[in-house]
């Protein structure tokens, strides 16, 4: 039954504007319009925006951006932050990378925060793009964003497809294949969705809907406005959508990590270069643990190859487990006293010699947060012992 149900959906144009109107009237009911939770969605005096009033283009660019493989719940803090330090577009422009970076310390994916940054310099003096291929020309935004971006600040005519946006069409569907392999296919679907007047609205009810109803388990159809037109709910088993290759196993590498304390007490960070994951943060030196080698000998080489010095290899500090999208980490930490070598960037930007209090200062990936707070304890358990 889900097969043929599947075929008789694959192309909704005809019921486009009736599955339109249900999803805006259960929308104007519970969708999520409260302005604690989507600042950026609202005028100035509180009122979600009529169909002709604009936004602040600037507060809703920088809440896609941030909404990139984020949910709102975590942006959100972020975002109220960010807006503070950075409340116009002369102001990000003219802040250095590195403040820009500390602003967006555990939001994760940090070369988005570094295309932002380029984005804004491009911008800065001029008017703000009202085309999609204008914004799709600026580092970082990708269709999606820019079609949200202009639909949320200026109400275009521009469909969007987030995560939720493909769960939705897919299970509405019951479409046989991975979203990402039809992009095309959904891209129509969800432009033939939007609502002339209310684009705007339409866009924010279709994530609504994936991010309250329709969510990746246990969706609450029986309270989704679609429920009758959606072939998913029809095939008894809605989770079977979207449709999903079989993942591959993740690679698992030991990292072995020096935190580096000189006489004076400082310690020793780096840099990462702009290239590459978390490019630009700054982190503990250290390396891939070869096999057959202890950590001891793993840290010290790394240190010696990566920093040009030697050093004494101490205690173990912690151990952190840190999985990314396409790979497991675990960081072996240990203490580590310098001996000899002036620190050199051989396979980063900078070096530095910090004191521990200062750590703060400076951007460090999620993982580094647990090595920080740990030598933290540990020098104030020593300081009081």
């Amino acid at each position: 039954m889900g097969q043929r149900r599947s075929a008789e959906h694959r192309d909704f144009s005809p019921l486009a504007a009736e599955l339109s109107h249900s999803l805006l009237a259960w929308w104007e009911v519970h969708g999520r319009k409260d302005p604690a939770l989507k600042p950026w969605m609202f005028t100035k005096d509180g009122r979600w925006p009529e169909p002709h009033e604009h936004l602040n283009v600037l507060e809703c660019w920088i809440a896609e951006v941030m909404l990139q493989q984020t949910q709102l719940a975590v942006v959100l803090p972020f975002w109220t932050r960010w807006m503070t330090a950075f409340p116009t577009l002369e102001v990000l422009a003219a802040a250095s990378l590195d403040d820009v970076r500390l602003q967006w310390q555990g939001l994760g994916y940090y070369s988005r925060v570094r295309r932002l940054h380029e984005a804004a310099q491009i911008l800065v003096g001029g008017p703000w793009p009202r085309s999609l291929e204008e914004w799709m020309a600026l580092p970082g935004i990708g269709r999606t964003t820019a079609g949200s971006i202009l639909s949320s600040a200026f109400n275009a005519p521009l469909p969007i497809l987030d995560g939720n946006v493909k769960r939705v069409l897919a299970r509405l569907t019951a479409h046989p294949r991975p979203p990402a392999r039809d992009e095309g296919l959904f891209w129509s679907w969800s432009e033939a969705l939007l609502d002339p007047d209310r684009p705007r609205d339409t866009n924010q009810a279709l994530m609504d809907l994936g991010a309250t109803l329709c969510t990746p388990r246990q969706p609450s159809c029986n309270l989704c406005p679609w429920l009758w037109r959606c072939a998913a709910y029809a095939s008894g088993d809605p989770c079977r959508w979207p449709v999903t290759d079989a993942p591959k196993p993740l690679p698992f590498k030991v990292i072995g990590v020096g935190v580096v304390l000189n006489t004076a007490g400082e310690v020793l960070i780096d840099q990462r270069l702009e290239e590459g994951l978390l490019g630009g943060m700054w982190e503990f030196p250290g390396g891939k643990q070869e096999e057959g080698e202890t950590i001891e000998t793993c840290i010290a080489r790394e240190l010696k190859e990566e920093l040009g010095i030697a050093v004494t290899v101490g205690d173990e500090l912690i151990t952190v487990d840190h999985a990314y999208s396409h790979k497991k980490l675990r960081f072996v930490v240990h203490l580590c006293d310098w001996v000899s070598g002036e620190p050199q960037p051989l396979a980063s930007q900078q070096v530095r010699w910090v004191r521990p209090d200062d750590l703060n200062n400076f951007a460090f990936p999620a993982a580094n947060a647990k090595i920080i707070a740990a030598l933290l304890g540990r020098l104030s358990s020593s300081a009081h012992s």
